[in-house]
């Protein structure tokens, strides 16, 4: 008796184990994929997986200016709209792969691999407090269009289409440059210390400039130097990297600030785009006379002692030759002409 109401348990037990089963895998047809959990990304990230060695690789790259003897800040706008600077504005859209520098840094912020911080204006400030991260209000602030998309545990998903990153939009780039002397090295170089994309848009008052947030260049250089660009028309050749193109220092920015005391702009002191040419010219010739100052120069009056006794000694070389010259016309003097003589038989 007892063996039998086992068996009519058992059997109760399986039964409801196959309604449970059967109920769950209807209501699995029933549920979208993306709420299941199952929905992921379009595509999978073209951006690389930091290694150990990369990583070593940055902070063997990154260039030390604790021990600067000397170091001035330098902050540069950069035009996309100049041929030298085009590298880095094209292409617009991607084409086999080919990403502009912008859609790069985009995509590692999307993925939550750098770190950005907010555009203050008068300053920088690198710290967590105005560390910004890559949500709907940055992107509301932008006019970026998102998609959101629920998930399994209650949150939601930012999607973005590729034909909606404003790549076309940021046309130039703050860039914050150290120009510096170790003097315990002897060195003297310049460091990209950070870059702030400038979107441009349009609205009811016509062109905006709106700078995005600041970007420290040692977290975005990991994910731009295997990206390879096109820097010349006549050479389709891609020979050097995003990396390579700012380290070279291969474009061409016009100086918008220095570090000072009173943290003023050139725009602020400089009223007139001539005084604001000047001001540019002036720094720019600042930068090149103290690199040249770290050297030794030749010395100007013994260069100048040499010039002047090799010109006495040409000068006297061309005397003596038309001194020469002279001896030897006044040794073979010209025989005179003398007048024809007419014949005695021809006067008979």
């Amino acid at each position: 008796m007892k063996r039998l109401f086992c068996i009519i348990t058992l059997i109760n037990v399986l039964f409801a184990l196959n309604t449970v089963q059967a109920q769950e895998t209807q209501q699995e047809r029933r549920t979208p994929r993306f709420e299941r959990g199952e929905r992921t990304e379009e595509k999978e990230s073209s951006l690389p997986e930091l290694t150990v060695r990369a990583q070593d690789m940055n902070e063997r790259l990154t260039q030390e200016i604790g021990n600067a003897r000397w170091m001035r800040v330098i902050y540069r706008e950069i035009d996309l709209t100049k041929e030298q600077n085009a590298p880095l504005y094209y292409p617009l859209r991607p084409i086999n792969g080919n990403v502009n520098f912008f859609s790069t840094i985009f995509q590692a912020l999307s993925e939550n691999r750098v770190d950005a911080y907010e555009y203050l204006g008068d300053y920088e400030d690198f710290s967590d407090e105005h560390k910004i991260s890559f949500n709907k209000d940055l992107l509301d602030r932008f006019y970026i269009f998102y998609e959101e998309v629920p998930g399994t545990k209650g949150d939601t998903s930012l999607i973005i289409n590729e034909s909606d990153i404003p790549s076309a939009d940021v046309r130039s780039y703050y860039v914050k440059e150290a120009w510096y002397f170790d003097q315990n090295n002897s060195v003297f170089d310049i460091k990209i210390l950070a870059i702030c994309p400038i979107l441009f848009s349009t609205g009811d008052l016509g062109e905006e400039r709106r700078p995005m947030f600041w970007l420290p260049y040692e977290n975005i250089r990991p994910y731009i130097r295997n990206n390879y660009i096109m820097t010349s028309n006549t050479n389709n050749a891609k020979t050097f990297t995003i990396d390579d193109y700012f380290r070279r220092r291969m474009y061409d920015g016009e100086i918008v600030k220095t570090e000072n005391l009173m943290n003023h702009s050139l725009v602020e002191y400089c009223p007139t785009p001539d005084s604001l040419k000047r001001e540019q010219g002036r720094i720019e010739s600042q930068l090149v006379a103290f690199e040249q100052s770290l050297y030794l120069q030749p010395d100007t009056a013994v260069a100048e002692e040499v010039k002047t006794k090799s010109g006495k000694k040409s000068s006297s070389r061309a005397s003596r030759a038309s001194s020469t010259q002279e001896a030897k016309k006044m040794k073979t003097p010209k025989a005179e002409k003398s007048a024809p003589v007419r014949s005695i038989r021809g006067r008979r």
